[in-house]
């Protein structure tokens, strides 16, 4: 059956890898509900997916808050009835990266978006998806979160870290409960995201990248496996190599 008549929550779903894992998972024949905190942007992919024949709903919201969050799975629940799929991708860096120059406010917005935001929409789920038998819940990491980045940033490299530990215990928790987790670590991939960097990488250094397009394939990849197995870290990163040591100086 793969993903079909599946429903799949998708945060950060209006852009990047988001919004090509929705495309790709309406296209299977999943139900998605898009999330994110400009209305405006998963509306949009709403839209393209209705007008491809797919089904999809959208809800701005950030993921940091945790009564809308509750709010947001409730209305999965009362249009679908099941949600059988979280992809925990919201998240973003700061503009400044390192120890010193990091603000109180970038450090707390960070760890919001990326860490508490997947430990709120998880919550969300997890008694639906115990009731039921069985689910799936895919983080976000990045390679930052295995080795910390001055290229990625102080605060990005501690929450994506946190991103992979967090699901580790989530397999340690809900073991044997039918309910698999996943996180899967992309190395530099070319998405918005990017633009935000203290020197945006040119359009050649870009070209050496993953692609949103191949990040999602590999969430997809892990959504639509049979329930009975789990891929609990998967990793992606560009063949090629690129120096980035310039830009590291100066974030």
């Amino acid at each position: 059956m793969g993903l079909k008549n599946k429903v799949c929550i998708i945060t950060g779903g209006g852009s990047g890898i988001g919004r090509s894992a929705a495309l790709m998972m309406a296209e299977a024949g999943a139900k998605v509900a898009l999330v994110g905190r400009t209305a405006s942007k998963v509306e949009a992919v709403r839209d393209e997916i209705e007008a491809a024949g797919g089904t999809a709903m959208a809800l701005g919201l950030d993921v940091g808050d945790h009564e809308g969050v509750m709010r947001m799975a409730k209305d999965v629940l009362d249009a679908y009835g099941q949600i059988d799929v979280l992809v925990n991708n919201a998240g973003h860096s700061s503009h400044h990266r390192r120890l010193m120059t990091t603000t109180p406010e970038e450090l707390q917005a960070v760890l919001e978006s990326n860490v508490s935001g997947s430990v709120y929409c998880s919550q969300a789920v997890v008694p639906h998806m115990k009731e039921r038998g069985e689910g799936t819940i895919i983080n976000v990491s990045s390679l930052a979160g295995l080795s910390g980045s001055l290229l990625a940033g102080m605060a990005y490299s501690a929450a994506k870290a946190g991103v992979i530990n967090f699901t580790q215990f989530l397999n340690n928790e809900l073991k044997n409960t039918g309910i698999r987790s996943s996180v899967v670590i992309p190395g530099e991939v070319d998405t918005p995201i990017l633009d935000n960097r203290p020197i945006v990488p040119s359009d050649d250094a870009r070209d050496t990248m993953v692609t949103a397009e191949d990040a999602a394939e590999a969430i997809f990849l892990i959504a639509n496996l049979p329930q009975r197995a789990c891929i609990p870290e998967l990793i992606i990163r560009p063949t090629y190599q690129r120096d980035t040591s310039a830009e590291a100086g100066a974030a």
